[in-house]
């Protein structure tokens, strides 16, 4: 199982690179948003990798974080979402986008993504509801709140009353919007648990 490349950015086409490592070239399958975060040819990248392997086929799949890797792991055990929809959908949301509209049951959001109709962007809503709080999201992309943070703590006490973690981050995420970065954890969970009761 390969788990992640280290090497030099040696091509790149519409939805693949080569990363030469060490002298030997892998052909890596990536989202748009990936392929457009490596560099310029020549380039040190790192990209975390998940290995499918077929009757036909081996396939490696590149992301620019292990977050992003959670994503198309979650996102692939949805029936009908093979490794071509997940990174389509990873090329139209980001993983804080993504995470927000499962939060919110928004599928007319997924299905902005190439390949992705009313019928299956519901199917991933719901199956991904209640798995979707698990995924950590990292980076200066925002995401799911840090851990020791206000949001953390007002997310951690929503679950302790409850609610399921989509729920929770939902809730708080929208209250933060209201309140701003500053809030006290206090008006947080208050503001919360009104958004979450509507």
């Amino acid at each position: 199982m390969i788990a992640k490349l280290r090497g030099l950015l040696d091509s790149f086409g519409a939805d693949h690179a080569v990363i030469d490592v060490a002298g030997v070239g892998y052909l890596v399958s990536a989202s748009t948003r990936t392929l457009s975060g490596l560099g310029a040819i020549g380039d040190q990248v790192v990209l975390h990798t998940e290995m499918q392997v077929s009757d036909d086929a081996i396939r490696l799949i590149g992301f620019a974080s292990a977050e992003e890797r959670d994503w198309f792991r979650l996102l692939t055990s949805v029936q009908g979402v093979g490794a071509r929809v997940a990174l389509a959908i990873l090329s139209a949301l980001s993983g804080d986008e993504l995470h927000r509209a499962i939060a919110s049951g928004d599928k007319a959001m997924v299905a902005r993504a190439q390949g992705v109709g009313p019928k299956l962007a519901q199917r991933i809503v719901n199956e991904l509801k209640d798995k979707a709080g698990g995924v950590v999201l990292g980076g200066g992309g925002g995401g799911a709140p840090a851990p020791g943070s206000q949001s953390a703590d007002a997310v951690s006490a929503l679950l302790n009353l409850g609610f399921k973690p989509a729920e929770a981050s939902a809730a708080v995420a929208k209250a933060e919007g209201e309140l701003g970065p500053e809030a006290s954890l206090d008006a947080l969970v208050r503001t919360a648990l009104k958004k979450a009761a509507r």
